[in-house]
């Protein structure tokens, strides 16, 4: 009998552990497309009034950077400089490959902002960084529209998903 009760309680933590996880894994990636928009103004910014060279532009960006992306940047940086003819793109899926733990949405707009720089003249560069900044304030709005309630939800969901599924087995 004792067993039962026990089993019931950890399937309903299990469940609404699953539900915390979601809502921690939403507000991560809230706080990664936030951090990579501070970082894309101040590359934009750095290069319409400094034209600094791609490689140290990406390590002053590494130093700017807080969490992950300061490593993301830095390694950036330096996979440039350490290549003979630098191709932004291949560059930066290298050093995702490196740095795996980035977020989907995240790890999409860095994709796409290794394709759009190098490519082009200091205008097109800053295009590039608009265009991949507006993609990253797009799905920003569209996660912190009603968040707390769908986080609340998250959580409610999996705590309700558990108790139905302990109901059930007892």
């Amino acid at each position: 009998m004792d067993y039962k009760w026990i089993g019931a309680l950890l399937i309903v933590a299990g469940c609404g552990g699953f539900g915390f996880s979601m809502a921690a894994s939403h507000r991560l990636q809230e706080s990664s497309l936030r951090d990579l928009i501070r970082i894309l103004d101040y590359m934009a910014c750095e290069l319409q009034f400094r034209m600094t060279p791609l490689p140290e532009l990406c390590r002053a960006a590494g130093k700017e950077g807080r969490s992950s992306f300061g490593q993301i940047f830095t390694s950036l940086g330096d996979e440039l400089d350490c290549t003979v003819s630098p191709d932004v793109a291949n560059c930066m899926e290298s050093v995702l490959k490196k740095c795996p733990e980035q977020p989907p949405l995240t790890r999409d707009n860095l994709i796409l902002l290794g394709e759009s720089l190098g490519r082009f003249d200091i205008t097109g560069q800053l295009k590039g960084l608009e265009s991949v900044r507006s993609s990253c304030r797009t799905a920003l709005d569209s996660m912190t529209e009603n968040r707390e309630v769908r986080l609340r939800n998250y959580q409610t969901l999996g705590l309700c998903a558990g108790a139905a599924l302990a109901i059930i087995l007892i």
